[in-house]
């Protein structure tokens, strides 16, 4: 019964890929699971926009990598969520079934691209090369999350395909650098088509972001961080920096000099990004007499959260750091008092019509490459290093140069704090926090307020409803096991 409810499932999946037929050209779905489907250039041209679709939603939220963090507060709107709380229990754990969906897409791909002849065979590389880089990110993405999780490698096609345990997160970090590498290889451009797709500089830089992972968190050595460097070394080249900070996420300023790579958003050609629950809506903010400055929405905002007085004050360090008001705005009433406190990094669109969320997503840019250089150089016991990467960062941001003291655990401090200020709300936080955890710089449960005085894993529980559908799974360590 639990392997056709699964196959019942993963047939659901595919139904919602294939609801995006008319937009990316894709067969019904009668076709999508059979051998009809897989016949010319064009079906795996589709197929591959549908995968980035569909990769698009799945990344298209806070709740795995912010929510868990120090970065927000309580907005005006609505309530927080289970991770924002750290109410995370068998009842309450997030479903990592939308990941599996992009993985199950990208091992069909990768399963019947390689008999189809190609006009270009570059064309053919370029699309395994995608299609394995996606399905190395989202590994990666449910590594962090999770730790443990089933490593499938082959699409799921019928209900007589066994059930799969948790891998151990040393080997799925095992098959993600064999991915990441694989797709290397594969990219036939040493550059960019599009930024708003994977490349082979965005797999470098996933490469990279992996093996610090692997040597902070799992207990890697400095070999995993020499090839984090020299993964980012062949990234960087690629881009440039921005001299203004403010334009990084500007829309009429998609995927400029320092993006590696983006998702991308459009109005009316998707919903908003996740930028709108950081925005209030326009009534919420009619008392502020700067309202006109105020990123809000008549709809589609929604305030559910705030920027934390946590982030605040680290900005605060440096009055000249011109990224707070970058990042952060306040509403303020004519007596002077706060109507609230909103996100000013990912602003939209403002048109004639009103507002749209419709920044991209920023997975890699070139700021955050220099800041994990810095990060591996002081893991190196190389802190003098590190800090010469470290003010690269701190000279556009407009706060000069670093003071203060240069043993290994201050540096590993100021670039742990360095990229709360350059990457609040960028999908970063919480896997910097237990990076930084792991490597004894910082105490996740003193330094996130909801964690303190708790014992809650840093990892994720699985809910009793995936439990149901595969018993072969076995609760994250920590919590009580069904």
């Amino acid at each position: 019964m639990k392997k056709i409810l699964q196959a019942a499932f993963l047939t659901q999946c595919i139904v919602l890929l294939a609801s995006c037929t008319k937009t990316l050209e894709l067969k019904p779905v009668s076709s999508l699971t059979s051998a009809s489907y897989w016949k010319t250039e064009g079906d795996v041209a589709g197929y591959m926009t549908g995968i980035y679709t569909k990769f698009r939603s799945t990344m298209n939220t806070t709740y795995y990598m912010e929510d868990r963090g120090d970065a927000f507060d309580p907005g005006l709107h609505q309530g927080m969520s289970n991770a924002w709380t750290q109410n995370l229990t068998e009842s309450t754990a997030p479903n990592w079934v939308d990941f599996y969906n992009v993985i199950h897409h990208c091992n069909l791909l990768l399963k019947y691209t390689p008999g189809i002849a190609f006009g270009n065979g570059a064309n053919k590389n370029r699309a395994l090369a995608e299609a394995t880089f996606i399905r190395a990110f989202t590994y990666f993405y449910l590594l962090r999350t999770w730790g443990d999780v089933p490593l499938v490698l082959q699409p799921t096609e019928s209900d007589d395909q066994p059930l799969l345990p948790r891998s151990t997160a040393s080997e799925v970090m095992a098959q993600v650098i064999k991915d990441v590498n694989a797709a290397i290889d594969l990219f036939p451009e040493t550059g960019f088509v599009n930024k708003s797709r994977a490349s082979k500089p965005a797999a470098y830089a996933l490469k990279a972001d992996a093996l610090i992972w692997k040597a902070k968190v799992q207990k890697g050595n400095a070999t995993d961080l020499q090839d984090a460097i020299a993964a980012l070394d062949k990234a960087i080249p690629s881009v440039s920096l921005q001299s203004d900070f403010n334009r990084i996420y500007a829309t009429d300023n998609r995927n400029n000099s320092e993006v590696v790579m983006s998702i991308y958003f459009q109005k009316d050609e998707y919903n908003n990004s996740y930028g709108y629950y950081l925005k209030p809506n326009g009534p919420l903010v009619n008392d502020a007499v700067n309202k006109a400055s105020i990123p809000y929405a008549e709809t589609a905002a929604r305030s559910q959260y705030s920027p934390s007085a946590k982030l605040e004050a680290t900005f605060n360090v440096n009055a000249a750091d011109v990224r707070k008001n970058a990042s952060i705005i306040k509403g303020v009433r004519a007596d002077g008092s706060i109507v609230g406190v909103f996100d000013n990094k990912l602003k939209g669109t403002l048109y004639n019509d009103g507002r749209a969320f419709d920044c991209d997503i920023i997975l890699y840019r070139l700021g955050e490459l220099i800041l994990l250089r810095a990060e591996a150089l002081a893991a190196l016991n190389q802190p003098a290093d590190a800090v010469i990467e470290l003010e690269k960062i701190r000279a556009r941001a407009g706060t000069g140069k670093y003071t203060g003291a240069a043993d290994k655990q201050s540096v590993e401090r100021e670039i742990f704090d360095e990229r709360f200020r350059e990457l609040y709300a960028e999908l970063k936080r919480w896997p910097d926090i237990v990076r930084f955890h792991s490597a004894g710089t910082i105490d996740a449960y003193t330094e996130v307020p909801n964690l303190r005085g708790k014992t809650i894993p840093l990892y994720f529980p699985i809910s009793r409803s995936m439990y149901s559908l595969n018993a072969n799974l076995k609760q994250t360590q920590g919590y009580p096991q069904f």
